[in-house]
């Protein structure tokens, strides 16, 4: 998927001098989330490409039974939990913490405790049906090479379960109380429900022939259908198209 490549080439620290954060504390702060809180806590470290998964009696809900508490993965990306979640929400989910990353970037280090990400999406549970969990995502950057070091992805189930209200996607200014950035997705209002799905497989990289395939229609018709995504959102190029909807 492109933008879990992007994702990886941005949010792994692998230049640089080495942060000397001591992991155990982050650790903890973890644990003490999973614990007090009754949810699923993932600290990933940017540095050692490792993610440390605490779980509590939520996790049995959402029909994640990890064996060992916490559970050590060698990758920043908790597969476990990803792959419980749906399928659209996911994509919007990476493209959302690539957006927080470009945002915290852009910031004076002092300024970035101020944010995280408040996020609403579907995941199924231990029934295989979809339930709406909330995700809360906090960043800590090294004050040794001013570097992303520690990602910290809380999962609970959302008190509010109703279909009405839909899967959203927010960075939030905690220190103020607002929302920073939402979701820009008039996109939908504009492009047909069958471009939607082409622009959708466009982003996550894939070819004219296969999209085809996917979607059992001729390479010409998704040839015009790019085509008209470009002229209905007024962009160069349909990666463009893509990024532009989401951000």
């Amino acid at each position: 998927m492109e933008i879990l490549d992007t994702l990886n080439k941005t949010l792994l620290n692998k230049n640089g001098s080495t942060c000397l954060l001591d992991i155990e504390i982050y650790k903890q702060q973890a644990s003490m989330y999973s614990q007090i809180e009754n949810i699923v806590s993932v600290l990933s470290d940017m540095q050692a490409n490792k993610s440390y998964v605490y779980t509590s009696k939520s996790a049995l809900e959402l029909g994640l039974n990890f064996k060992e508490n916490p559970t050590v993965i060698d990758s920043i990306w908790e597969e476990e939990i990803l792959k419980k979640i749906h399928p659209d929400d996911k994509l919007k989910k990476y493209i959302h913490e690539l957006r927080f990353f470009k945002l915290m970037d852009s910031l004076k280090p002092e300024e970035r405790i101020n944010y995280n990400v408040v996020s609403r999406i579907r995941m199924k549970d231990k029934n295989e049906e979809y339930r709406f969990v909330q995700h809360r995502m906090f960043y800590t950057y090294s004050p040794y090479n001013n570097k992303l070091r520690f990602a910290l992805c809380l999962y609970s189930i959302a008190l509010d379960q109703s279909i009405l209200s839909p899967s959203d996607f927010l960075i939030i200014n905690s220190t103020k109380g607002e929302v920073v950035v939402e979701d820009k997705l008039n996109y939908k209002n504009i492009l047909s429900q069958r471009e939607l799905e082409v622009l959708k497989f466009v982003g996550e990289g894939f070819t004219s022939k296969e999209i085809a395939d996917f979607l059992f229609i001729s390479v010409n018709t998704v040839s015009r259908h790019r085509q008209n995504i470009l002229e209905k959102l007024n962009v160069k190029n349909s990666i463009k198209a893509f990024n532009d909807s989401f951000y």
